[in-house]
């Protein structure tokens, strides 16, 4: 099964990770990692990402792990437009987050109107952080969380 997913990745905890994770065991994974400019016109919150490049390194060397383990391949390429690589013929499946389901539908939409059958679509549930709120690459930059979701020190219970 080829298995599309896609987002910005910065930095990388383990709601990714489960992300990632579900992915490899569906098949072969293509991740379309938003371009710069895609990842500025989309972010919802204002905060600085790491460029393209590193951001790339980052994606690879967490499936390189992941895809040995499996016996599975990966590619990652840029994404240049929110919907992306999997309006293209060769996927099968497309793996979202509970917020990114809409998109998906899009998908779906578009590959249908292009006389292409649609994706299944596999929604991974959030990871939760330490203090049940999703662990998120906001709350990490804020210093909220580790890419774990353990509390940092400033923000645990304890030193408030």
């Amino acid at each position: 099964m080829e298995v599309a997913l896609g987002g910005t990745f910065d930095p990388i905890h383990d709601g990714h990770r489960a992300l990632f994770e579900r992915a490899l065991e569906l098949g072969d994974v293509t991740v379309g990692l938003t371009s710069d400019e895609l990842a500025e016109e989309t972010r919802q919150v204002s905060r600085p990402v790491r460029p393209f490049d590193e951001r790339r390194a980052a994606v690879e060397s967490e499936l390189d792990a992941l895809a040995d383990t499996r016996d599975r391949s990966f590619e990652v390429r840029r994404l240049d437009d929110p919907t992306g690589i999997a309006t293209e013929p060769p996927f099968d499946a497309i793996v979202v987050s509970p917020e990114t389901r809409e998109g998906a539908d899009r998908i779906n939409e578009i590959r249908e109107s292009r006389g292409l059958d649609p994706l299944q679509v596999e929604v991974v549930d959030h990871v939760p952080a330490d203090d049940g709120e999703r662990i998120s690459s906001t709350r990490i930059v804020r210093g909220e969380i580790d890419p774990h979701g353990t509390l940092t020190p400033e923000c645990s219970p304890e030193t408030e």
